[in-house]
């Protein structure tokens, strides 16, 4: 798939991959979203909290890059090569979290990413080095990433297990 290259296309796509996640979820038993295995241990309702929480860290580092503040991207405890390590900590960070409570947090999130998204001029989404902890990437690759590219990471993944 293209890489959205409009803020049109960016809410868009991402409304569109969210609906077909949103889909798939509505087909799962509540059994089906507990039971483990999806990614190694995960559950699909830790594959929404990983979705939720990667929404929320890219809202804080844009929140306090317009502040001018320069975030500690991905994290405070870890740097880009130390992905499994963080994506294992939110694990760790919400697996007793019970499915209500989880997909409430999933749902809201996703609204408040999209306003996000909403309200920045297209211009700062698109232009390089507007925010210094971007380095040389334009703010829309975060947004992305949180959104579209991780719900289809997130439907593959399940559809994939579910059919196991």
């Amino acid at each position: 798939m293209p890489k959205p290259t409009t803020k049109t296309q960016i809410i868009e796509t991402a409304q569109k991959e969210r609906a077909a996640l949103e889909e798939l979820l509505a087909t799962l038993t509540p059994e089906q979203m507990t039971q483990p295995n999806v990614i190694g241990e995960w559950a699909v309702k830790d594959v929404l909290t990983h979705l939720f929480e990667w929404e929320g860290m890219v809202m804080k580092w844009y929140a306090e890059g317009l502040k001018g503040k320069i975030p500690a991207v991905p994290s405070e405890e870890f740097n880009w090569g130390q992905l499994p390590q963080l994506n294992h900590a939110i694990f760790l960070k919400h697996r007793d979290k019970p499915l209500a409570e989880t997909m409430k947090i999933f749902k809201a999130s996703y609204k408040k990413i999209m306003k996000v998204v909403e309200e920045i001029p297209e211009k700062e989404l698109f232009t390089r080095k507007v925010y210094k902890w971007t380095n040389n990437n334009p703010l829309a690759a975060y947004f992305v990433s949180a959104t579209s590219s991780h719900y289809r990471w997130a439907r593959t993944t399940i559809r994939k297990a579910v059919k196991k």
